[in-house]
């Protein structure tokens, strides 16, 4: 029994705040949250794909709020879990360099706008920033995880 615990690398309980790579899950939140809420506060001036940049932030969002609590709880002793932390980061960081890709594309492209929108024009200069952060901070996260899980294996 006690080799069961032990092949489980993943931290839970309050040690979620002190472990690298689950360390990442705090700013992932503001940063995410932050993306959330810039791209929902502009304008729509053109049909644009800004929809794929907020399921991204949104879906990203809700799903690291159910992982880490998750983590908490310590509901994530199966042997499983290490592969699955590994898939869902990776998959997220993917997702968000996805969403910066748009969001950057649809800010240069509205750069004539500026003299009319400039307040817009700067909430989607600083979402695309806001996007690229989190990105970051999901690809650090996926690739401290795969460090743990390939040491547990």
């Amino acid at each position: 029994m006690a080799s069961s615990t032990s092949s489980n690398p993943l931290s839970s309980g309050t040690s979620v705040f002190t472990t690298v790579p689950d360390l990442f899950f705090i700013p992932e939140f503001i940063f995410g949250g932050l993306v959330w809420t810039l791209v929902a506060s502009t304008k729509v001036l053109i049909a644009n794909p800004q929809g794929w940049v907020m399921f991204v932030s949104v879906f990203c969002f809700i799903f690291t709020t159910l992982w880490f609590l998750i983590f908490i709880s310590g509901a994530n002793k199966s042997s499983i879990w290490p592969t699955l932390d590994v898939v869902y980061h990776s998959l997220a960081a993917f997702f968000y360099l996805s969403a910066a890709v748009v969001q950057a594309y649809i800010t240069i492209s509205l750069k004539s706008f500026t003299t009319t929108f400039f307040k817009e024009y700067q909430l989607d200069i600083a979402a695309v920033v806001m996007c690229y952060v989190v990105t970051l901070l999901y690809a650090l996260h996926a690739i401290f995880s795969t460090m743990r899980w390939k040491s547990s294996s």
